[in-house]
């Protein structure tokens, strides 16, 4: 059988990047994973010092920003939503031992799939918003069921295939969005709107927080629950520990491994359809660049622990909100939030690699 367990090193001279890595490589997988925010945060403080000509003020807009009234604290919320269904899509393939990098494509493709779907039976109201919501689940799902059944059947590898299938979804929505799909009567290159029977309640006006932070909740608890209490959840555990164990054991690792990637992209695409129904209420061209990363690097500082995404992706987005928000009071520039999601990323994932490949034979 292929040995899956290598994967490419990063570049040289990663300086201070690499020092993170190398700490977090030599913290236990626990303790590395609290120790992660607390480093991006010095971080943060350390390019503020370096890069504003009033470090105090905008260390204070940044930190206390985000909540400093209902508005932006219900953005910042509001900006998790989508991290959390991305995050727990991550954790549901990771869990069954893949790795699903199709997240960018999987939430655009599900956000075009609701909004179509919407926009087909604007008539049905509350329940056309349900079939909406089954759209982006099911398109985004097929995607990347495709790469799982391509893993099972050929052994070809989860992380190039979605990647791919992923970049490759992105232009045809383009296309769809800007061409057949086109709302003649906005400036964006966006589709129609949906019906406003269909739009998800605002809970913190005047911010765009919507109800679907409560449906985001409810999928960490489902999610929870079928990994540790489910016979499919258990053979998805069995399988991502040691897949021929697993094997021996008489689970179907095949067939759990394409219905793990189907069910990893069919959260990303809840992601995109949330997204649609609860915000934008119409799918903007490219609004969801960036989100399937962000997703994954959410599951990273959970450490693929279901009730752990809701902090990690409180977490991230107040990165974002507090970088948007210095940016508007002070001279910081939004690339510092960049930057410190950066870090994030790279040393939660020099600790994930090194846990999780390790179950399949060798240390990274």
């Amino acid at each position: 059988m292929k040995d899956r367990s290598k994967i490419p090193g990063g570049p040289p001279g990663a300086g201070l990047f690499e020092r993170l890595a190398d700490f977090s490589r030599s913290l236990p997988f626990s303790l590395g994973v609290f120790v992660i925010p607390v480093l991006s945060i010095l971080v943060l403080v350390l390019l503020v010092f370096l890069l504003s000509d009033t470090p105090g003020e905008t260390l204070y807009f940044f930190f206390s920003g985000p909540f400093r009234n209902l508005y932006s604290f219900g953005n910042m919320l509001n900006a998790a939503v989508p991290l959390i269904f991305g995050a727990l899509g991550v954790t549901v393939a990771m869990k069954a031992g893949s790795l699903n990098l199709g997240g960018e494509g999987q939430v655009y493709l599900g956000a075009f799939a609701a909004t179509a779907a919407a926009l087909a039976f604007p008539q049905f109201g509350a329940m056309g918003g349900v079939v909406a919501l089954a759209s982006g689940f099911f398109f985004a799902a097929a995607l990347a069921a495709f790469s799982g059944f391509c893993r099972a059947k050929w052994n070809t590898s989860e992380l190039i295939t979605s990647f791919l299938l992923s970049s490759a979804a992105i232009p045809v929505v383009n296309y769809l969005v800007s061409g057949p799909f086109l709302d003649p009567e906005t400036s964006l290159q966006s589709t129609g709107k949906i019906a406003e029977s269909m739009r998800l309640p605002l809970i913190l006006p005047p911010s765009n927080l919507s109800a679907s932070v409560f449906f985001a909740a409810a999928a960490v608890v489902i999610v929870h629950f079928f990994l540790s209490r489910t016979k499919l959840g258990y053979e998805f555990r069995m399988a991502g520990n040691n897949e021929i164990f697993a094997r021996y054991g008489g689970i179907n690792t095949k067939l759990n491994t394409v219905l793990a990637m189907s069910i990893s992209g069919g959260f990303y695409g809840l992601a995109g359809a949330f997204a649609v129904l609860g915000g934008y209420h119409a799918t903007v061209k490219e609004f969801s660049s960036g989100l399937g990363w962000d997703g994954l690097a959410v599951a990273l500082i959970a450490a693929f622990y279901p009730p752990a995404v809701i902090p990690s992706a409180i977490f991230f987005a107040w990165i974002g909100s507090g970088a948007r928000i210095a940016m508007q009071n002070t001279g910081l520039t939004f690339e510092v939030a960049s930057i410190v999601q950066s870090v994030i990323f790279f040393a939660a994932t020099s600790m994930v690699i090194r846990n999780v490949f390790s179950r399949r034979g060798k240390r990274v």
